[in-house]
């Protein structure tokens, strides 16, 4: 049996597989979102499936430490608001 790729959200801490998490991608031009796909290219982030760690991601600004840069607040706000569409 093949084992699965392990993943550590950048929230919780917690390790789950690779399928389950949500990935947050930095494209070559900088670009910040969300890839439900898993495969953008780019810089990648993992993250629970959950409305508490992207709360958590937001609140503490976790994207400016893990990409290195300042992010601005209004990717933090699309985010969200891309989480919420895909329901």
């Amino acid at each position: 049996m093949k084992q699965q790729p392990q993943r550590m959200c950048i929230a919780c801490r917690t390790r789950l597989d690779k399928q389950a998490m949500l990935r947050i991608v930095r494209s070559q031009d900088g670009e910040i979102r969300l890839d439900f796909t898993g495969k953008a290219p780019g810089r990648g982030a993992y993250l629970c499936d959950s409305k508490e760690c992207l709360d958590k991601v937001i609140r503490q600004k976790t994207l400016n430490r893990v990409f290195k840069q300042e992010i601005d607040p209004q990717i933090y706000a699309a985010l969200a608001q891309q989480y919420d569409k895909r329901g």
